[in-house]
């Protein structure tokens, strides 16, 4: 097996200080945490504020205090996750191949790292079961998601994508589209996967996104020689 030369799998990011034990800001982190784990286990029908307060150790009243309803704290508790996961996807984004030298080969390293980051990732796998078992249920509880979780994300990598056609490595129309496509086929062969509750190896993962890229590439790809860029062929013409 030859040397991997890749970017790392994680995308490097500032830690974020903890808070002090005891603090506002650590028993509200501790509340949200865990009714995070409990809507994703018991769903929002089967939570109750006693049920969190008993498994996050503190009273029904400092739950009540801090966030009021159980309807409050599930919003707070996507909306918390959806921000910690968009920083991971932002950070992973920034990592997007602008100038490759081999589009194939760094567009399926970049997929690779979007799955590990994020879609692998804790938080990953909690929106996913969140929206999974209760956005059909309650829709109104996800309105702000939408807004900002994948509606930010598609369009981040749109640009990218965009970027990318300008310069003539690809071809596309409607950048948005190829975007939600790039996506979902990263996703495709992971699917099942995630339905019983596994998380992917990094193996299963690069053979999902090879395979994602190679399908991207015969939509979106030149059709003429290459992924020589635009300005270089107008260098030549000049």
């Amino acid at each position: 097996m030859t040397a991997d030369k890749s970017p790392p799998i994680a995308a490097t990011k500032s830690p974020t200080p903890a808070p002090s034990p005891g603090s506002h800001l650590a028993k509200r982190l501790c509340i949200l945490e865990t009714a995070a784990s409990v809507f994703c286990r018991e769903g929002y029908g089967g939570t109750n504020i006693d049920l969190i307060a008993g498994e996050a150790g503190v009273s029904r009243q400092t739950v009540y205090n801090h966030y009021g309803d159980k309807e409050t704290l599930f919003r707070a508790v996507v909306a918390e996750i959806t921000e910690r996961y968009n920083a991971d996807v932002f950070a992973t984004i920034a990592t997007f191949p602008d100038h490759p030298a081999d589009l194939e080969t760094e567009l399926t390293e970049f997929a690779v790292r979007l799955s590990m980051n994020c879609i692998c990732s804790r938080d990953g796998k909690f929106l996913r079961r969140l929206v999974q078992n209760e956005g059909e249920r309650y829709p109104e509880l996800f309105a702000d998601w939408r807004e900002h979780g994948p509606g930010r994300t598609w369009a981040a990598l749109a640009a990218r994508l965009a970027r990318l056609a300008h310069s003539g490595y690809i071809e596309l129309d409607d950048p948005d589209a190829a975007a939600r496509q790039f996506l979902a086929l990263n996703g495709a062969d992971l699917q099942i996967t995630f339905m019983l509750g596994e998380t992917p190896g990094e193996a299963e993962v690069r053979l999902s996104s090879a395979r994602a890229v190679r399908t991207f590439l015969r939509a979106y790809g030149r059709r003429t020689a290459a992924t020589t860029p635009r300005r270089e062929k107008s260098a030549i013409v000049a």
